[in-house]
C-alpha cells in the first residue's frame, strides 16, 4: 500500500502576515513560487494512484510548479470556512476576544454563503476526502497526494490519524511544506512532517 503525500500549498501575501485566509484566492508570492518548485525533487520518482487539489489557485498553482501532473480539484480540500474572520490575524481577534481559539471556539458567519465551520464540519469533509484515499490507496498502484491549506491538512491528518477534528491544532504546517502519513503494522502513522527542501 502507497503512502499519503499532503502538501501546503506555498506561500501568499496573507499567509506571510498571518491573515485567515479561506476563500480568498490570492496568488502566491514570488518566494511562494520557489516554495512549491523546490518540492518538485521530493516528488520526483513517486508514482501516484490519485493526486487532488483544492479548487483554489494557490492550491492548483503549487501542485502544477511542484511537478504534479493529472491533479484532480476536490471541492471537499478547500480550506476551513473562518466566516467572520477571513482575512483578520489572531493578533486582531484577540483584541476584542482574549484567549479565543479556533480549535475549541469556532468563528462567527461571514458574508452570505460563508457561515464559518466548527472542526467537526471540516472533520466531515476530511473524513469524505479520506473515504476517495483509502478507495485510491487499496485498488492502485502508488502513492495519493493532495495539495491543499493548512488548517484542513491538520484535521485531515488528525482524522487519519485516529483523533478528533480538534487535535489538528497539535500539528503545525508551514508554506510550501510536504508531509507523509504512512503505515506500520497496518495502522496510520506519521513518516514525515512539515519538511521542506
Amino acid at each position: 500500500m502507497g503512502d499519503l503525500l499532503l502538501v501546503r500549498h506555498g506561500e501568499t501575501e496573507w499567509s506571510v502576515s498571518g491573515r485567515h485566509t479561506s476563500w480568498t484566492d490570492l496568488p502566491l508570492t514570488h518566494d511562494g513560487e520557489e516554495q512549491a518548485k523546490s518540492l518538485a525533487p521530493l516528488l520526483s520518482g513517486r508514482t501516484f494512484a490519485l493526486a487532488l487539489t483544492s479548487p483554489l489557485d494557490r492550491a492548483i498553482r503549487t501542485a502544477e510548479l511542484a511537478g504534479i501532473t493529472g491533479a484532480e480539484p476536490e471541492p471537499d480540500l478547500h480550506e476551513w470556512d473562518y466566516g467572520g474572520y477571513e482575512g483578520v490575524t489572531t493578533v486582531d481577534i484577540h483584541r476584542t476576544r482574549p484567549g479565543w481559539n479556533l480549535w475549541l471556539d469556532g468563528v462567527p458567519p461571514g458574508p452570505e454563503g460563508h457561515p464559518g465551520e466548527s472542526p467537526a464540519v471540516v472533520g466531515e469533509r476530511a473524513d469524505r476526502v479520506l473515504a476517495r484515499v483509502d478507495a485510491a490507496l487499496t485498488t492502485g498502484p502508488g502513492d495519493v497526494i493532495l495539495v491543499a491549506h493548512a488548517h484542513f491538512l491538520r484535521v485531515l491528518a488528525a482524522r487519519r490519524l485516529g483523533l478528533a477534528p480538534a487535535d489538528g491544532s497539535l500539528f503545525q504546517l508551514a508554506t510550501g511544506t510536504l508531509s507523509r502519513l504512512s503505515t506500520e503494522h497496518g495502522r496510520p502513522v506519521i513518516a514525515q512532517w512539515n519538511t521542506s527542501p
